[in-house]
């Protein structure tokens, strides 16, 4: 079992800056692929980026390339998630997942409640 803490979120003006973190529980946290997704109102959640256990490979969603980056932590059982430019269609919730398979956007087990961020104009 893990659960999952998200933190950072907040309010910032377009092409400010946020850095979203999750904390994990457990002893096994580097054996779990990490992702973040988003959901904002009225959409479906969407996957923007996921991180191997080992933090070596990432992988993004083209909206958000170049502008995040996923990272890790593994002895802080930690994952983050840096965004720069940000666009006010980045405002949604933001959530953490953790799962067996890299890279992936479907099939993780365990989710965080998420942490909002909202992007004005």
């Amino acid at each position: 079992q893990v659960q999952l803490v998200e933190s950072g979120g907040g309010w910032v003006q377009a092409g400010g800056s946020l850095r979203l973190s999750c904390a994990a529980s457990g002893r096994t946290f580097g054996s779990y692929a990490m992702g973040w997704f988003r959901q904002a109102p009225g959409k479906e959640r969407e996957f923007v980026a996921a991180i191997s256990g080992s933090g070596v490979r990432t992988y993004y969603t083209s909206s958000v390339k170049g502008r995040f980056t996923i990272s890790r932590d593994n002895a802080k059982n930690t994952v983050y998630l840096q965004m720069s430019s940000l666009k006010p269609e980045d405002t949604a919730v933001y959530s953490c997942a953790a799962g067996r398979q890299f890279p992936t956007t479907t099939g993780y087990d365990y989710w965080g409640q998420g942490t909002q961020v909202t992007v004005s104009s």
